[in-house]
């Protein structure tokens, strides 16, 4: 008998069927494990009956429960690109909307770095995400079915005859699915647990740490472990053993590499040092229906999309262009691109941000300025989109 080491844990997760019914994982499902705090709590309800006594007497068994999780996760590879990314059932418990995997395209002749001409029909539409060498963008029109206008240029022109290589792209939507989220450990006789019906209140994108990395806070339906498992929770005759854990065989983003395009026309910002965008679903649960111990159902509220932002100040035409917006109030496309090598790429673009004036931080040698939860806006769920290629 000895002590689990918090480096012995695996993560797993995958979309339910329906609300709190754990489905079957593979060995594909698995995302890179940082953190993760779960608390399940009863009710905390104050008896009030005369009870001749200043002891506390106890609470009966079949109080409501809450479950609350805070997961923080890295950016990794999208090596098979047949098929959705891991990360991608907390993607759409964040946002909403399916998963969009675009297979790619051949480039035509009398492309430039913005409009992009294909040798056949590209069947993509505005907010898709795109990749070409290294480079991630997001078509903001539809010019022809066979060429688009990108939010913002890639470094070179697309050369002829050159595939755009596939994307997964991720929009929202006024409902939110719901996941499981399974939690190893070694040794195989420690307690494992299941998050069923996993709701995303808030995910974060941070970037320009030691890696890329998402966050995930939200409400589950309950915990299921092995050690105290019944038959018939989360719809499971048994709990589920983990696939066969191999080696670690995925890469992570380096949190240096990357992108980032402001303006009402976009230009490239090459002084940022900490960014991160935020969505909150201010979920609420069905929770208060008589007749409950656990959750029934996710209750989506509004959506509040933000990025923060801090970069250094420069005497240059895009930082002046980037105050002026924000004095006018003039809304502004921001683009975050996250890595530099294709199937290691993220990408998360806001297309309508209304900045408020920059705070001036001169307490280093360098003055920076800062965006702090500025929101986005938009005019029907599309207020922020996110793609890996």
């Amino acid at each position: 008998m000895s002590y689990i080491s918090s480096n012995a844990n695996r993560w797993y997760c995958l979309q339910e069927t329906g609300y709190g019914l754990v489905a079957a994982i593979t060995a594909a499902n698995r995302i890179p494990a940082v953190t993760m705090k779960v608390q399940n709590q009863r009710d905390k309800s104050q008896r009030k009956d005369k009870t001749g006594s200043r002891t506390f007497a106890g609470l009966p068994a079949g109080m409501r429960r809450h479950t609350t999780f805070d997961a923080t996760s890295y950016v990794r590879d999208w090596a098979d690109q047949t098929n959705l990314p891991p990360h991608g059932p907390l993607m759409e418990a964040a946002m909403g909307a399916p998963g969009n995997l675009w297979a790619g395209a051949t480039v035509s002749t009398g492309s430039t770095a913005s409009t992009i001409n294909f040798v056949s029909a590209h069947g993509l539409i505005p907010g898709q995400g795109i990749v070409y060498a290294g480079e991630i963008r997001f078509v903001a029109a539809v010019a022809t079915p066979t060429t688009v206008i990108t939010n913002a240029p890639f470094s070179v022109a697309p050369v002829a005859g050159v595939p755009i290589t596939p994307t997964a792209t991720y929009s929202l939507a006024t409902s939110l699915p719901s996941v499981s989220l399974f939690d190893y450990w070694d040794p195989a006789d420690a307690v494992q647990r299941i998050l069923p019906g996993a709701a995303v209140d808030q995910m974060t994108v941070s970037m320009n740490g030691d890696f890329h990395e998402l966050g995930f806070k939200g409400m589950a339906k309950d915990v299921v472990d092995s050690a105290s498992f019944l038959t018939g929770q989360a719809g499971l005759t048994a709990f589920p053993a983990e696939p066969a854990p191999g080696a670690v065989n995925y890469g992570l983003v380096p949190g240096n590499l990357g992108q980032v395009w402001m303006g009402v026309e976009p230009y490239q910002m090459f002084t940022v040092t900490k960014a991160s965008v935020e969505i909150k679903n201010n979920l609420a649960m069905r929770e208060k229906e008589y007749g409950s111990i656990l959750p029934l159902a996710v209750a989506p509220g509004m959506r509040e999309v933000s990025v923060n932002l801090e970069f250094f100040a420069q005497d240059d035409f895009p930082t002046s262009a980037l105050y002026q917006a924000a004095r006018q109030q003039s809304p502004m496309g921001v683009m975050f691109q996250l890595g530099q090598n294709a199937g290691q790429l993220m990408g998360v673009y806001l297309k309508s941000v209304i900045p408020d004036v920059p705070e001036f931080d001169d307490s280093e040698t360098r003055l920076q300025w800062k965006f702090d939860q500025t929101l986005a806006q938009g005019t029907q769920e599309d207020e922020v989109v996110v793609a890996f290629g």
